[in-house]
């Protein structure tokens, strides 16, 4: 008996331990899984010192993109407050010389949008009905001094001529209609504004400058509008201050500023000759941390990223040039930064 237990020692032993295994793996453990029974991965968390830590599959969830700093020599650009405004040489408003009730001209009103020709008759001002079919007064004086010609100074009939002409609305320019601020039969004053004509692919851009000094320094300009980076021509600056300010005007090239309608605010950034160094990076790369520092984020290593508090200035709208707290092939994070931010 004592033989037989020496010898089934060893197999009962090996017997007890691979029950015992089969009840540890049967077992729920909290680390292999979460309570739905999905095994738990890697989700993004701030370290201890600060840094992000993201797996690569939270990054393209997230849409993280990262890019590369570009070092230079960048010029000084203000950032100023604008507007776009009408081309003088190429914009026009018509407006009523005498008072009186209008009616549509030769086409009927033009409409908003609608492309007129310069000269065209857009609407007429009759000041008061007339005889016999008239459209006024002033047109049925002007038929009867007409026919004594013979016997009335010319004078007098010019005058009458120029009381006609001046109740044809005519399109001053070649362009659309921009606005319209009639209907038929509507009584108006005189200068009242009728319609306003624009070239829209002859567009100006006014910004405010409150240093007079910076006018002889400026080489350029930009815009960003509807995630469109426009560069301007600068054309000059005024040297009569409005709103305690002087203006200066830009212009686009070719058709860039199709499409923006007049009197649109906008941020223009208004680039000077004066140089300095920094890196060139997104402006979407800029955010706040707690302490309301302007912050990037730089790729560490593939999955950690580390905060830097930067100093920087505008450049075009689109980007921005850093001037402390950067350093040469520094990978910083240009899509969903705030995102990542916002990370705890």
């Amino acid at each position: 008996m004592i033989i037989f237990i020496t010898l089934f020692k060893p197999i009962l032993i090996a017997a007890v331990l691979f029950f015992f295994s089969l009840s540890y793996a049967g077992s729920d453990h909290g680390d292999e899984k979460n309570s739905s029974g999905a095994l738990s991965v890697d989700t993004p968390k701030r370290q201890a010192n600060g840094n992000l830590f993201i797996p690569k599959l939270a990054q393209r969830q997230l849409k993280v993109e990262t890019e590369l700093t570009q070092e230079g020599d960048f010029p000084k650009t203000l950032d100023l407050a604008g507007k776009v405004i009408m081309d003088p040489n190429y914009g026009g408003k018509v407006q009523a010389i005498v008072a009186g009730r209008i009616t549509p001209g030769p086409k009927g009103f033009p409409l908003p949008g609608q492309s007129v020709t310069k000269g065209d008759v857009l609407a007429y001002v009759t000041p008061e009905a007339g005889p016999s079919g008239t459209r006024s007064l002033a047109e049925s004086r002007l038929k009867r001094l007409r026919e004594l010609s013979d016997t009335v100074p010319r004078k007098t009939i010019e005058e009458a001529q120029a009381a006609v002409a001046n109740e044809e609305l005519r399109a001053p320019v070649s362009g659309i209609i921009s606005t319209m601020g009639i209907l038929s039969g509507q009584v108006v004053e005189a200068r009242q504004l009728i319609f306003e004509v624009v070239n829209p692919s002859r567009l100006l851009v006014e910004a405010l400058a409150y240093d007079g000094t910076m006018l002889k320094n400026i080489s350029g300009g930009f815009i960003e509008y509807s995630g469109k980076t426009i560069e301007l021509q600068y054309l000059g600056g005024g040297q009569s201050m409005r709103e305690l300010a002087l203006p200066i005007t830009f212009s686009g090239k070719n058709d860039d500023l199709l499409g923006i309608p007049i009197g649109q605010p906008l941020r223009v950034f208004v680039s000077t000759e004066t140089k300095y160094k920094g890196f060139k990076i997104p402006s979407s790369a800029i955010v706040k941390n707690g302490a309301n520092q302007n912050i990037v984020w730089i790729k560490k290593s593939p999955e950690e990223f580390d905060p830097k508090v930067v100093l920087y200035e505008p450049l075009d709208g689109k980007y921005v040039v850093v001037t402390s707290g950067l350093s040469a092939q520094d990978r910083v994070v240009s899509s969903a930064a705030s995102l990542i931010n916002q990370i705890r």
